[in-house]
């Protein structure tokens, strides 16, 4: 056969998205790429960390596009959309700060994904996740396009359904005298935000393909949910989503006006599923009030970034049933209420960015003073700096600062629940630890059943007693 009239395949050769393989591969017992420690560089440029942020370009199309589920699963998407409004629910899995910056945390990593990925593969198809949305930092120390395959594709090799991310702060900081070419956030969007699905260099030999998301900002449309996702860029805090006013020279304002279009569309088409924020940066983190002993963990909120998004919202008459975010390695539940028009919401805001890649605790020791962790249920209004909308109260409902762990998300036509799932290394998958459920159009939160009564030991039938302790039988 002459080269002429040889048979081409096509480019690349996997023209659809693979999302899993045939049964669960072994996990490695190390990097395969060299993976020293990048402590000496992080100390090098800790200040820079706190004053370096990151353009980036507009989302493909227009402000109020939005990107459909159907999409991303390729060919399959009319199928999966199908199978997801005969079940009347969709569920998925999010959870951010995945990455593993030292081989000492890829167990960490491991444990998660191969949960994430045996929780999807074994459900049953009405429980099965269609997708998976990564709140950032999926790449640490800063997002290197040769650390890919060690922290995200090989990880996640067996996750069978499309995985969605926003950046983090770790995705996206540039190393001083890093070349144009290798800038983390130009490697995050050749693997998410591609305009084809084909296998990037990243992914090595295996079969995942590049996301479509249209930006490193982009709202994920699905049966009875719709998650607007926020890039919150570099820095370590605060956590940013415009120039806020000229402050932070290079940042552009995109989002602003994509989230205003995004919520003028909602209110035009007046959507009835649940409406959900992802952005990396928590908008609230736990620290003790003021004169309380110690201090609070790594990160602090962001009440400029969240004064922004309440603006918007209170200027369009729109707003979200929850709040998700990640960066704080840790799990976090806090209920706000918020007057809103005519109505009082209880929003849940959820900080879970115990992906793997390491678990920090709530508080920490402040000038000798040790600090206590708040109990459930605390209240934390003092957190709520200079609110932008008329709140009424903030309570940390739940917190988890000693597990890894992930959220599943199940949706209805009437209520969204997320349930938190710690996850321990060496031990058997746990069960969901942390629930909350949402009326859909009330915004309130639909309160817990009641723990089934305990057995009367006099109701019990009597039998044969169980064996005495100490003794084998």
């Amino acid at each position: 056969m002459s080269r002429d009239t040889a048979y081409r395949m096509p480019q690349p050769v996997f023209d659809e998205p693979v999302f899993s393989e045939s049964k669960p591969t072994p996990d490695p017992t190390r990097f395969r790429v060299p993976h020293p420690s990048d402590a000496a560089l992080y100390q090098r440029i800790q200040q820079l960390l706190y004053e370096d942020v990151v353009t980036f370009p507009p989302a493909r199309g227009t402000p109020s596009d939005l990107y459909a589920l159907a999409t991303a699963w390729g060919p399959h998407g009319p199928e999966v959309v199908r199978s997801i409004e005969e079940a009347g629910r969709i569920v998925f899995h999010t959870v951010g700060d995945i990455g593993a910056s030292t081989q000492g945390k890829y167990p960490g990593e491991l444990r998660v994904s191969d949960v994430l990925a045996r929780e999807a593969q074994l459900a049953a198809p009405s429980e099965r996740p269609a997708f998976l949305y990564l709140l950032g930092d999926l790449v640490y120390d800063f997002g290197e396009a040769r650390y890919y395959y060690d922290q995200f594709y090989e990880p996640y090799r067996n996750y069978p359904a499309p995985i969605f991310a926003i950046p983090g702060n770790h995705d996206s900081f540039i190393v001083p005298g890093s070349p144009v070419a290798q800038w983390p956030l130009a490697t995050f969007r050749r693997n998410f935000c591609s305009e084809e699905t084909v296998v990037t260099p990243e992914a090595g030999s295996l079969h995942r393909t590049a996301m479509t998301q249209p930006g490193v900002y982009f709202a994920l449309d699905a049966p009875y949910v719709r998650v607007v996702g926020l890039f919150s860029n570099a820095l370590e805090d605060p956590g940013v989503i415009s120039s806020e006013g000229g402050r932070w020279k290079g940042v552009p304002d995109y989002q602003l006006d994509f989230l205003a279009a995004q919520l003028r569309r909602a209110k035009r088409e007046r959507y009835a599923g649940a409406l959900l924020f992802a952005v990396h940066h928590p908008p609230f983190n736990y620290a003790p009030p003021a004169g309380a002993p110690g201090g609070g963990g790594a990160h602090g909120g962001n009440p400029a970034m969240l004064a922004q998004i309440d603006v918007i919202c209170r200027a369009e008459g729109v707003y979200p049933h929850a709040f998700l975010a990640g960066h704080a390695h840790n799990y976090q539940r806090y209920t706000r209420t918020v007057q809103f028009g005519e109505g009082t919401y209880e929003v849940p805001f959820l900080v879970c960015g115990g992906g793997g890649h390491d678990v920090q605790s709530l508080v920490a020791a402040r000038h000798g003073s040790e600090a206590s962790e708040p109990a459930n249920g605390a209240d934390v209004s003092y957190l709520d700096v200079h609110p932008a909308v008329d709140a009424k109260g903030l309570r940390l409902d739940r917190h988890d600062d000693r597990s890894y762990g992930f959220l599943r998300v199940v949706a209805d036509a009437a209520r969204i629940s997320f349930e938190f799932t710690p996850v321990i290394v060496g031990a058997e998958p746990g069960v969901a630890a942390d629930t909350v459920t949402i009326d859909i159009a009330r915004h309130a939160l639909v309160p817990a059943p009641p723990p089934p009564p305990s057995e009367d030991v006099a109701d019990k039938p009597k039998g044969r007693r169980g064996p005495r302790r100490g003794r084998a039988e």
